[in-house]
């Protein structure tokens, strides 16, 4: 590849909303039997996450949000919804009702935005994912002209379906000819993995007639036999179908199921059609498809409301950025701050908070937060007239703030609030104070106990931590609070109302309404426990916005609140929360805030592999329940060994600084998937993550946290050792050095919550405010029109319109946005202009460079390789992207059917 495309880097982003469902069909035909449905998240057919369950509803709502880093290529985003079955059977049958499935290539189209998709049918032949390696030439053999004979190799399989826990494959390879009875022959089954390699030729010889397509007569029992084995499906026929017929051959995957299972399962297939051959072998890796006589069910399953953000970015190399980067990094000193870059893109992007999360990355990578912060808050404050209003919209500093706060304090809310959640997740007490909710009244006074309870814990944690309260955020806090006491000297409250504004009603109470949202629980929340959260943080959040006010009046809106309002509501509990802001805002530079006790990282069940340890013993797998902490990584039968004080000590206690290296773990050593190792000076500990998101996150977090260790190593093995021999390099001797190099680093922000220790990848975030200036153009143009039109009238020379286009004619981007006119502040034209040439010039340029780099892409992406297989739409994108030019040389080269385009 051009080195300019070497040093581009692909990231992609999915952010998914599960709203909710509406008119599922009851369980029963003819009642309205209610569901109990929950859904399931999933790449291509493996599971990423799932909500809780809504009992009792054919129109559920879930409201759940989930976020990641795309780790692998993917064909699907699929959401799954299924019906958990009757509670009064012995046995619930869980089964899938419906789902959505979305191709990779057509997300964009939903970005941002809700959308309600139709719920289709689930069909087992539809289930499909992976690819096939396949090599194949037709020859006319020399005795009869009209005999031809195909010679084909299945080389390897990667990426295949796992049915039932496992993955045994093989496959079929099927000649489909009128004239020739239909034959199949099979590979010999691969055991355990869904990369399986065959390697196996199979020759068949048919007759085919000069005129090419052949007449013929079939019905559908003849397409679905397969061979001796009932590979078949049982027996559907259908009306005879006439009329012309290439010879094609048919390799088909499936899984070897047990014998007492019904039959083998299909995991997808590639039809090739075969013509009249020229003798030159073809290979190209083709993308498993669906059977082809797959038909979608036309039944109504109700839908599925879903808000969608997939975010693909090409990070160029980072001396492209230089100009942008200069630009935005000197906002905290432009005067005035309306004439900044970072203001500017605030104003001109989709949203505030599309402005807010790589602004807040990029000026915290160099150390230009606070700056920022403060300056766009002075501005702010200074506009304000009303002293109840500040910080309340939803203005370019209140997104920063809330930015800022989850990337600088996220371990410090899960220090404060994760023991309250887990308590109340525990224990389950009902805390329903609401009478029309519940029937009996002594339930009512049992819940406002409970309640009192719970709030009281949050409380008291959320006032015993202003000590760990981390220094940046200290820092600016102070900023706040003088900025706010500068502007209205007379007002004593505003120096706390600015504060908790942000720390109650915009960190703790959010965290606490929603933890799995904020990392702080990734258990499944019942309907129950989600109303004693909200209860919760309704009361927190109140408790915060007392602090402005000497009066408890209207604090809620609901009358059966009114317990909980004097409980809560009191001046020990006020002056409790300003001595807590005091404390978080005391100086502008409080020094470095350490943690006492560890702070918990990540936790969650894995399997892990035996390390050895005992002489002799069994090396098996046990599921075991990690924990991380900024001090070691501990792993236990329960979670109460490593939670609970009075449990028992953890099986095992790994020190931060033994972790030599940590890297992922070839599938040859143990046929399993989504495997890795963590190195340790005297042996290594394989251990096995749930799906391919949770061992992405595990390693990116694990190498970050050790990547500054000083014996570090710079050599590892990527396979296991396993019987006296390492499987990678075959060396005999356990102690041999790794033959490949580690990892240098994590390049995600994989923020592990200690500053100092984050890699917030600038450039990647850079690259989101090219994108977000690339769509905002047309308001930039709104913006420079203004500010020329006001110069020219200070001159008396009219409005220079032509001088604006001639400015930005090199710009081929989007101008949708455009208008006549612009309403947003411009305090001063000659600055603000100034910056706008200026950013239109570097995205122009940056431009410039992503059009070379795809460009290039296109070109020397070779069509049916492994990173470009046959059979999706994707060698469609390469036509369009100007790769390649002749779209029936591309189907004539890999026999391309025309029902693929």
């Amino acid at each position: 590849m051009a080195e300019g495309a070497e040093k581009v880097r692909v990231k992609e982003s999915l952010k998914i909303k599960i709203g909710e469902a509406k008119n599922l069909p009851p369980r029963s035909h003819g009642s309205v039997g209610q569901r109990e449905v929950y859904c399931t998240l999933s790449l291509d057919q493996e599971e990423i996450f799932r909500t809780t369950t809504s009992e009792r509803s054919l129109n559920p709502f879930f409201g759940e949000e989930f976020q990641f880093e795309v780790p692998r290529h993917f064909r699907h985003l699929s959401v799954y919804v299924h019906d958990r079955g009757e509670r009064d059977r012995p046995a619930r049958v869980e089964r899938a009702l419906g789902k959505v499935a979305i191709k990779r290539e057509e997300l964009p189209r939903f970005h941002g935005q809700d959308h309600w998709f139709g719920i289709q049918p689930v069909d087992a032949d539809s289930e499909v994912q992976g690819k096939v390696h396949i090599e194949h030439v037709v020859e006319r053999i020399f005795y009869d002209v009209n005999l031809w004979r195909l010679s084909l190799r299945i080389t390897e399989c990667s990426d295949l379906t796992i049915k039932n826990g496992s993955c045994d494959p093989f496959a079929t390879v099927t000649l489909c000819h009128p004239n020739t009875k239909q034959e199949s022959k099979k590979t010999k089954v691969k055991k355990k993995t869904v990369c399986p390699r065959f390697d196996e030729v199979f020759s068949f010889e048919y007759s085919w007639d000069e005129g090419g397509s052949q007449s013929f007569e079939s019905t559908r029992e003849d397409e679905d036999k397969e061979d001796s084995n009932s590979l078949s499906s049982s027996g559907r026929t259908s009306s005879i179908r006439r009329g012309s017929f290439t010879p094609e051959v048919r390799v088909a995957l499936w899984h070897d199921a047990p014998s007492a299972m019904s039959g083998h399962v299909f995991l997808g297939e590639v039809r090739l059609p075969l013509g009249k051959g020229s003798g030159q072998r073809q290979e190209a890796w083709y993308f498993l498809r669906p059977r082809h006589h797959t038909r979608p069910r036309k039944t109504d399953l109700g839908n599925l409301r879903l808000r969608i953000e997939y975010i693909v970015d090409h990070v160029l190399a980072s001396h492209a950025y230089d100009d942008l980067r200069k630009l935005i990094l000197r906002s905290p000193t432009e005067e005035p701050i309306t004439s900044s870059a970072a203001y500017i893109l605030g104003e001109v992007a989709g949203s505030k908070l599309d402005a807010a999360q790589p602004l807040v990355r990029v000026f915290t990578h160099h150390k230009l937060i606070v700056p920022l912060i403060r300056t766009l808050a002075q501005w702010e404050i200074s506009k304000v007239t009303d002293v109840n209003t500040i910080f309340r919209g939803n203005s370019l500093v209140s997104k920063l703030m809330d930015e800022f706060m989850k990337l600088a304090g996220l371990h410090y809310l899960h220090t404060t609030l994760k023991p309250v959640v887990d308590c109340v997740i525990r224990e389950r007490k009902p805390c329903e104070i609401d009478p029309t909710r519940v029937r009996d009244s002594a339930l009512v006074e049992a819940g406002v106990t409970n309640l009192k309870e719970y709030v009281e814990k949050a409380f008291q944690a959320i006032i015993h931590s202003a000590c760990h309260c981390p220094t940046l955020l200290c820092q600016t806090f102070h900023d706040l609070k003088e900025l706010a006491s500068t502007y209205f000297p007379e007002n004593m409250e505003v120096r706390y109302s600015v504060i908790s504004g942000f720390i109650f009603l915009r960190f703790f109470a959010p965290a606490i309404l929603g933890p799995r949202l904020f990392d702080l629980t990734n258990e499944q929340i019942d309907s129950q426990t989600n109303r004693t959260f909200t209860l919760i943080s309704k009361t927190i959040q109140s408790i915060g916005n007392l602090v402005s006010s000497r009066s408890s009046q209207h604090c809620f809106k609901e009358e059966y609140m009114g317990a909980i309002q004097r409980a809560f509501l009191t001046e020990h509990h006020i002056n409790a929360v300003r001595q807590f802001l005091e404390i978080i805002s005391a100086s502008s530079n409080p020094g470095h805030r350490g943690l006492d006790s560890p702070v918990v990282l990540k936790e969650g069940v894995m399997i892990k592999r035996a390390q050895g340890r005992k002489k002799f013993g069994r090396k098996n797998f046990k599921r075991r329940y990690f924990r991380l902490t900024t001090q070691d990584l501990a792993y236990s039968k329960t979670s109460d060994s490593l939670c609970s004080p009075v449990g028992r000590e953890p099986l095992c206690v790994i020190p931060l600084e033994d972790i030599l290296a940590v890297e992922r773990l070839h599938e040859d050593s143990f046929k399993m998937k989504n495997m890795f190792q963590i190195v340790q000076p005297k042996r290594a500990l394989y251990v096995q993550a749930s799906n391919c998101v949770e061992e992405k996150e595990w390693i990116d977090i694990l190498t970050k946290i050790c990547q500054t260790n000083g014996n570090r190593l710079k050599q590892y093995h990527p396979s296991a050792y396993v019987d006296g021999r390492w499987l990678c390099c075959k060396e005999m001797k356990e102690g041999a050095p790794g033959c490949r190099a580690v990892s240098q680093g994590v390049s995600e922000d994989s923020l592990c919550g200690v500053e100092g220790q984050r890699d917030l990848d600038p450039e990647r975030q850079l690259e989101r405010i090219r994108s977000l200036l690339v769509f905002g153009m047309g308001r930039l143009d709104a913006m420079a029109l203004v500010c020329r039109r006001r110069l020219s009238r200070a001159v008396g020379k009219g409005d220079d319109v032509e001088d604006s286009k001639e400015r930005t004619k090199d710009y081929v981007g989007p101008r949708s946005q455009m208008r006549d006119s612009w309403t947003g502040p411009i305090e001063d034209p000659s600055s603000c202009l100034r910056t706008l040439t200026m950013l239109q010039e570097a995205v122009a340029k940056l431009e410039k460079e992503h059009r070379r780099y795809l460009q290039t892409s296109a070109q020397e992406m070779t069509i049916g390789s492994k990173q470009a297989p046959i059979g999706d739409d994707n060698y469609l994108m390469l036509v369009a992207q100007g790769g390649h030019k002749d779209i029936h040389l591309l189907r004539k080269t890999y026999s391309l059917p025309r029902s693929w385009d």
